[in-house]
């Protein structure tokens, strides 16, 4: 029998159908939909509809599709993109003949649709210099793939767009019979520029990668493309426009707020320089800039994934994702502003499922720190805060500009880091304030379970627009007090 892996994010109108047409195949006995926090209700549709529901454990295709295949019951799966609309009613039948005939080990579909951008001008070129073995491939970024379980458990996923080239440059270096079968015409839902743009990016880093891995590039190439993507990733400009145009806009700080505990604590115990970094955080004689610089450097030589890893581990605050999931279904584009690193924020949001992120950039030179940070552009601003060069309510002014509107603004945070953010914002909520002036500097304050911000707005934030109490009154009405 067959599992249908389907990994979903925002695709209540369509996932309902593939659901339900999969589930009429006399082959598919399991069809499971790894939801990616949507806030449209596609968990919902697809478990009406019959399918096992399980939540991502990580933002990203890539976490999707493994998390699928690890509750899956079946030898045999089927991964199915959910936003499909038109596609023939024995697709499982016709993907899984060759696995069952023992006559493939990776079925990859070939398909007539309209689009495949990315495919022809980035894909198929790469792919004719470093593997021109798999240039028969009709759609090398198809997401309608045949295998077995067992195949899988060795492969590397990656977490984004690179995924499904990524396990078929895999696959091949395996040693796997790889077939293709067609299966007619299938619609997508049409990508915007500015994803196909991200698309382009993550693909050819990741057929660079594979390409580096099995001795076709030289390895120095493949860290450079990693880095400028990374760098890419947090510009400002882009980041904004991604955003589309927003009509509320959550800004969430991490250490303390999304997570328990500062990331850089964490990361100095990782790599025995506590008293290092104590040194420099209880040095009150150096600006903020200068300070961000010092202790930067002293992480020089650290590995990336390093620092991955300790964001990987630190605890979420209770009701972190509940939060993050709430406000956008709410209609919040949430991003995390932090004055920590964009290599830990951009992990922690992929953990919550936020928007966005803003923060330092570290630099890295092959995969190592090599003690350079570039302050955040979000969080400075000739006109900006009048107080501080280097702050957060800046990011306020970057979104007003760039959009030509200012959003709906919530902020939330707990030091004093994030409390001009907090007055500027329309509604400030201070989560366990750290000091009197933070809690003074919100409208609220919520304690124990962040989540419970929710219930304060659906009360009281949508009623009163953004004429809000102030901050004593409100904290005295919250029933909680200040300390």
């Amino acid at each position: 029998m067959i599992t249908v892996v389907i990994p979903a994010l925002n695709e209540s109108k369509t996932i309902g159908s593939v659901v339900r047409t999969m589930r009429k195949s006399p082959r598919v006995s399991e069809v499971i939909v790894v939801d990616d926090g949507s806030i449209d209700g596609t968990p919902e549709v697809a478990s009406s509809e019959g399918a096992t529901v399980v939540t991502s454990s990580f933002l990203g295709k890539g976490a999707s599709m493994q998390d699928g295949a690890s509750v899956a019951r079946n030898e045999y799966l089927l991964f199915m993109d959910g936003d499909l609309t038109e596609f023939v009613p024995d697709l499982a039948e016709r993907m899984t003949r060759p696995l069952v005939s023992n006559l493939a080990d990776y079925v990859k579909a070939r398909f007539t649709r309209s689009g495949g951008r990315v495919t022809e001008l980035a894909a198929k070129p790469l792919l004719k210099v470093f593997f021109p073995e798999l240039l028969h491939i009709d759609q090398p970024l198809g997401g309608v793939v045949a295998t077995r379980k067992g195949l899988l458990r060795s492969l590397e996923f990656e977490n984004d767009y690179g995924v499904d080239i990524g396990l078929l440059i895999d696959m091949f270096a395996k040693g796997a019979r790889i077939l293709q079968v067609d299966i007619g015409f299938i619609e997508h839902d049409c990508q915007p520029l500015e994803s196909l743009r991200r698309m382009a990016s993550q693909v050819t880093r990741t057929i660079l990668d594979r390409a580096q891995r099995l001795g076709r590039l030289t390895e120095s190439q493949v860290i450079a493309v990693h880095e400028q993507e990374r760098q890419d990733s947090a510009d400002l400009e882009s980041t904004i426009q991604r955003l589309g145009s927003p009509e509320k806009l959550a800004l969430i700080d991490m250490d303390g707020t999304l997570i328990k505990g500062r990331f850089v604590d964490e990361l100095a115990k990782a790599v025995a320089k506590e008293h290092q970094l104590a040194s420099l955080l209880d040095n009150k004689n150096l600006c903020a800039k200068v300070r961000t610089e010092r202790i930067a450097a002293i992480f020089e030589g650290t590995p990336q994934e390093v620092f991955q890893n300790v964001a990987m581990k630190m605890p979420l605050t209770k009701g972190a994702v509940v939060l993050v999931v709430g406000l956008r279904k709410r209609g919040y584009a949430v991003g995390i502003v932090s004055d920590s690193y964009y290599i830990a924020t951009e992990v922690i949001r992929r953990r919550v499922f936020a928007d966005f992120s803003m923060a330092h950039l570290l630099r890295f030179v092959d995969r190592r720190a090599n003690g350079d940070i570039s302050i955040s552009p979000a969080m400075q601003h000739d006109q900006g805060c009048p107080v501080h060069p280097i702050c957060k309510q800046n990011v306020l002014q970057h979104f007003s500009e760039q959009m030509g509107y200012m959003p709906r603004t919530l902020a939330i945070g707990d030091n004093e880091g994030d409390a001009c953010l907090l007055q500027a914002a329309d509604l400030g909520i201070a989560f366990e304030p750290k000091t009197h002036h933070v809690a003074k500097c919100a409208n609220q304050i919520v304690r124990r379970n962040i989540a419970s911000t929710l219930n304060y707005m659906d009360h009281e934030f949508e009623e009163v627009s953004s004429q809000w109490l102030p901050p004593f009154l409100a904290s005295k009405i919250s029933g909680d007090g200040l300390f």
